[in-house]
């Protein structure tokens, strides 16, 4: 590149590839001196005069790979400047390509180097607000997610600054604050550029429009209650107006502010324009009514809470808002798949809202009898509508008043069941009819675990689900034979929601899941199954306790096989350890022949985790899952054997309290790391009670962790502080 004579082609080969390894390496393959040398010679294949537009697209889209390397070079200011120059000179190139590649670098400049945007801000400004106005959608999409992306670290940084996480850091510029007078207006500019296709649009297709209203939505929470005061007159402007475009525009701006402000500022305005927007549900532009279900879906999600003590949502009001978003439900399917939503929102308001909840009982057979029509429609696919609707069901059976709805949720399950039976004698003639075939199966199968979580959560309702266990499980096992994987899973969460509700009884169905079980545990390729089957042993032994006996030899042995591969997804492998203490909390001091293989690589599992490398933040969430499951596993395994066998626990003692410490000592240990850790300490003196006594004695580091704990605001942290607390008072006294 440095090469005056180099040819144009070969110069933008080597941008190219250039750019591609920077896109594949990680940041600490490269000593500075090499990542000065990639931002030299990218910088220069920028160069306006020198190059080729080849050349020059090829270079700035290798930048944008490099900059994840360029940190030294942004913390230098003169370098940094001279960076920002050629970028920002590139954005405004005359080929539009270029410039797109260019806003794409300063979109990942927000992001990565937001702390020292302060100086070229001004600048940025007023780069990006041309593109919206003025330039083609590929380069104005790009301007706006500029900003996007600005909003996105401001807000995390006012969630470190409100959460416990305290100071982040980092500077927080509010650069949203200073430029709101000016980039709202540009926003709401962009609402009123709707493209006009077809009535039933696909919203999966990304526009200016959408961009704008995204932005708006992400400016909301970043800045709260100053938002409103600017958009409410372009809501009110544009709301009345015969041009669709105008009333879409003003409903979807009100929409995107829902979140961000607080309950006193949209409260009165979402009151007094809730009957305006349900009688928009009946506007003649399909695009209005679209957008104006949306809107109601976030009124309700946002505010409507009755449990805890707010909810723009009056008992008179909620007949209406019902009757009108059922008459909606028949209308085009991007309309009704937005309806169902709004249903799914306004249902889950209720849920845990104690007497609250019963306001919904009297519309709940109406609401669930439109959705399984919904769920029937022929256009069904279409937007994903049949869906949509099979997972509001799901949602207002959640959120409703068990004791009241008994009945309706059992004529229900009674109608799921058929539809499940009908599934499995439709003709399959090829592969799409399999696939929605399965896509049903799951549905009906995710509508049923529902059903069984509902009925089997209280003493009164519990018998109906266990007078229906046996045509439950007929109809599962047939399903199984079907080995679609989507299917698999979701059968295999209602078994787990069944074996939860039936406890020991479920013993009966074992021998003819089992197997089931196992091609649940070997399937590598879906990974999804794998975890979620483990997931289901874990329930299983929780329901049948030592009656899981008779299987755990196999259960075990494919769960070691598993954690010792190196073809399965890491992800398995936590649920896995976390099955180990549920299997020896089922069986006791039959775990004892186990014991030696499973501590083994808990031991192994907790090396590596002491390995990892925390600046991946993607590694870091995993060893996290590794850690909690690692405690977990213990745990089990100690209360599995307290009773009985609590000296095979005694040699394994030291290294849990080595890796209890050292996580003690971590950096970025998350919350549910945390008490998993404490909690372990109080089952190892629970267990193995004065055995511990000079570890404990010896490990200054406990009291502390406990100290911390017990300071903790989350009250089942410091429950369970206080418990260990307890326990091992008891044995080093």
């Amino acid at each position: 590149m440095t090469k005056q004579d180099s040819p144009a082609a070969l110069k933008q080969a080597t941008m190219e590839t250039l750019g591609y390894v920077c896109e594949v390496i990680s940041h600490q393959d490269l000593v500075q001196d090499e990542v000065n040398s990639v931002l030299t010679a990218v910088v220069q294949g920028m160069n306006l005069a020198e190059h080729s537009h080849e050349v020059r697209l090829a270079a700035t889209k290798a930048l944008y790979n490099a900059l994840d390397f360029a940190q030294t070079n942004f913390d230098n200011e003169m370098e940094r400047n001279y960076i920002m120059k050629v970028v920002c000179e590139t954005a405004i190139s005359k080929e539009a390509d270029i410039r797109q590649a260019a806003f794409e670098c300063l979109v990942s400049i927000a992001s990565t180097y937001y702390d020292v945007l302060e100086l070229y801000m001004q600048t940025l400004f007023q780069l990006t607000s041309n593109a919206v106005k003025g330039d083609e959608e590929s380069v104005a999409l790009q301007a706006i997610e500029f900003w996007s992306s600005i909003c996105d670290e401001e807000i995390e940084l006012q969630e470190y600054e409100t959460g416990e996480g305290g100071d982040s850091g980092s500077a927080h510029s509010r650069f949203i604050e200073k430029a709101l007078p000016y980039l709202v207006p540009l926003l709401l500019d962009t609402m009123l550029k709707q493209e006009d296709q077809d009535q039933d649009q696909d919203d999966s297709i990304w526009n200016i429009s959408m961009a704008g209203g995204t932005c708006l939505g992400l400016v909301a929470r970043t800045v709260g209650d100053s938002v409103v005061k600017l958009v409410m007159p372009f809501v009110e402007g544009n709301i009345l107006k015969p041009e669709w475009h105008c009333r879409e525009a003003a409903t979807y701006a009100f929409g995107s502010i829902l979140e961000g402000p607080s309950v006193e500022t949209l409260g009165p305005l979402v009151t007094n324009g809730l009957d305006f927007l349900l009688n928009a549900m009946r506007d003649e532009n399909n695009h209005v009514k679209d957008t104006t279900a949306w809107t109601l879906s976030c009124i309700f999600e946002f505010l409507h809470c009755p449990a805890s003590g707010f909810s723009v949502i009056s008992q008179e009001k909620l007949e209406r808002i019902v009757t009108v978003l059922l008459e909606s439900i028949i209308d085009a399917p991007n309309v009704a798949e937005k309806v169902c939503g709004a249903i799914y929102y306004l249902a889950q308001g209720y849920e845990d809202a104690g007497t609250s909840s019963s306001l919904l009982t009297q519309h709940i057979p109406r609401i669930i009898s439109e959705l399984l029509k919904t769920a029937e429609r022929t256009d069904g696919s279409d937007f994903k509508l049949r869906t949509s609707a099979y997972e509001t069901l799901n949602e207002v059976v959640r959120s409703s008043n068990v004791v009241e709805t008994s009945l309706i949720i059992l004529e229900l399950l009674k109608s799921i069941l058929h539809k499940l039976g009908q599934t499995l004698e439709l003709q399959i003639v090829s592969s799409d009819d399999r696939e929605k075939q399965g896509d049903l199966q799951a549905s009906l199968c995710a509508v049923i675990q529902v059903i069984i979580q509902k009925l089997g959560s209280t003493e009164e309702t519990k018998p109906s689900i266990l007078q229906a266990a046996d045509p439950i499980m007929f109809l599962f096992l047939r399903v199984f034979a079907c080995r679609s994987s989507t299917v698999h899973e979701e059968a295999m969460l209602a078994i787990g929601a069944l074996a939860h509700a039936s406890g020991p009884e479920f013993e009966k169905y074992m021998p003819e899941l089992y197997k089931y079980l196992e091609m649940g545990l070997q399937n590598f390729e879906e990974y999804e199954v794998c975890a979620i089957t483990v997931g289901v042993i874990s329930d299983i032994c929780r329901a049948l306790e030592d009656k899981v006996l008779p299987y755990c030899d196999g259960i075990m042995n494919h769960l070691v096989r598993n954690l010792q591969s190196a073809e399965l997804n890491r992800s398995v492998k936590p649920p896995i350890f976390s099955c180990f203490g549920d299997i020896a909390l089922a069986i006791g001091e039959q775990f004892s022949k186990y014991i030696e293989p499973t501590v083994a690589m808990m031991r192994s599992a907790a090396e590596a985790c002491a390995q990892m490398d925390n600046s991946d933040e993607e590694l870091m969430d995993y060893g996290n899952q590794l850690k909690r499951s690692i405690f977990e596993a213990y745990s089990g395994i100690l209360q599995g054997f307290k009773d009985s066998k609590p000296e095979l626990m005694l040699p394994h003692a030291g290294h849990l309290f080595q890796f209890i410490e050292l996580v003690f000592r971590e950096k970025y240990r998350n919350e549910s790391v945390t008490k998993a850790a404490v909690a372990v300490m109080g089952d190892l003196a629970d267990a193995l009670g004065p055995n511990t006594k000079i570890l404990f004695k010896d490990k200054a580091f406990c009291i502390q962790f406990l100290g911390e704990c017990l300071q903790s605001e989350d009250e089942h942290l410091k429950e369970t502080a206080n418990w260990t607390q307890v326990m091992i008072a008891r044995v080093v006294s």
